[in-house]
């Protein structure tokens, strides 16, 4: 593998009006792919995911939070004041020379700018302009004003209350920025649609994603069960549960009667299946906490999370072990797909984690991740090839601060 590998989206043109992560997740995707993103930050602060916790002290001697350190990967930045009239007008001249705009701001919030989609779809009609925010631009919502995170967006999909235990308050974030990562996916493959239309068409558009939406999407059993009849709170009928090894938990998802009979006799329990109460998937669930749960925990106690579930899996029961960040970082599965790249830390002899990509390509090998920029580490050089400025133009927008 090396830097000139070219990847599938090599060409494609992206600049990054960014912050956080429910965009950026899905730009570094695409970069990863191939695709050139510069990346738009203001030139005092940079992007607010600098400023998160845990930080590292970079090489230019400004703290870098974990939420930037793992979204901006093979992005180039430029530090440009929005604010000021001038930097506007960089941002309106830059348009033309990029394929895609990605902006996740509050709605409104670019359109007050003059950097809106209607603002700048006349300066290049085959614009792909795309959005992620709370809860959209393109129709209207009655919490359209309203700021979002990830958790916001992910308790009013339904993941909170669908399986909440009566009186305990909601688990925020059981499975990180979920919120944020659902919303890019959808956006990522919103800009690769309209750009595959403007190929065909020549015409850009606006594509908006809203995080409320996207998790309603990701958390669809929730509405369509409802809509079967299903009331309140609901434990799937057999087995859908953790258990307990020697070392720790391990899960298993076995809901069809085939699934049930092998699982018990995997188990050693075969009796079960003569147990007239063991007859329906109902069944199975009214009896988990006095017989199933102590039988399959007395069957695994000798028993690793590993060895159990590998024990099941060679039965063709759907099982796995839940690994600790020890388990994943030693993992031979991880390892071999590039699901943890090790990326120099400035402030350590220790490297930092961060996810690889999980999409893998037969005709294309991955690249080595080039580290995240910092702030406003491609400013000058973006400007100059871009637009044609000169030192002294440079000089000027420094001097006024209107760039970094």
């Amino acid at each position: 593998m090396t830097e000139t590998v070219e990847g599938p989206l090599t060409g494609v043109r992206i600049l990054a009006i960014e912050q956080m992560q429910a965009l950026p997740f899905a730009t570094q995707l695409l970069a990863r792919m191939g695709a050139e993103v510069v990346k738009v930050e203001h030139p005092v602060t940079g992007d607010s995911g600098r400023g998160a916790l845990p930080a590292v002290k970079d090489i230019d001697g400004r703290s870098v939070g974990a939420t930037y350190l793992r979204n901006n990967l093979d992005k180039q930045s430029i530090a440009i004041d929005m604010k000021a009239p001038e930097g506007r007008e960089l941002i309106r001249r830059l348009v033309p020379r990029f394929d895609v705009v990605g902006e996740n701001f509050k709605p409104g919030t670019m359109d007050r700018m003059g950097l809106g989609y209607k603002d700048l779809a006349p300066l290049h009609p085959g614009l792909v302009y795309v959005s992620v925010s709370g809860f959209g631009n393109l129709l209207p919502s009655p919490y359209g004003s309203w700021p979002a995170y990830a958790p916001i967006a992910e308790a009013m999909g339904g993941f909170y209350e669908y399986r909440r235990e009566e009186g305990v308050p909601p688990s925020v974030s059981p499975a990180g920025a979920l919120g944020d990562i659902g919303s890019s996916l959808f956006a990522a493959i919103g800009l690769l649609a309209a750009l595959r239309q403007r190929d065909r068409t020549g015409k850009g558009q606006h594509v908006d994603v809203a995080m409320f939406d996207a998790m309603v999407a990701m958390a669809d059993i929730v509405p369509h069960f409802w809509s079967m009849g299903v009331r309140g709170k609901r434990r799937t009928p057999g087995i859908f549960d953790g258990f307990k090894a020697k070392d720790g938990y391990f899960v298993v998802q076995a809901v069809r009667d085939h699934q049930l009979q092998q699982f018990a006799r995997s188990v050693g329990h075969a009796e079960w299946l003569e147990d007239p109460r063991f007859a329906s998937r109902e069944g199975w669930r009214e009896l988990m906490d006095t017989v199933v749960r102590p039988g399959v925990e007395a069957w695994a106690a000798d028993k690793t999370k590993l060895e159990a579930t590998t024990a099941l899996a060679e039965q063709g029961i759907a099982a796995g072990p839940c690994f600790t960040t020890e388990d994943l970082v030693a993992d031979p599965h991880v390892a071999s797909h590039d699901m943890l790249l090790r990326i120099p830390r400035p402030d350590s002899d220790e490297p930092m984690l961060v996810v690889g990509n999980p999409i893998k390509m037969s005709g294309t090998p991955e690249r080595p991740p080039r580290r995240w920029p910092t702030l406003g580490e491609h400013t000058a050089k973006v400007l100059r090839t871009e637009l044609g400025l000169s030192d002294d133009d440079l000089r000027a927008l420094r001097e006024k601060k209107i760039v970094h």
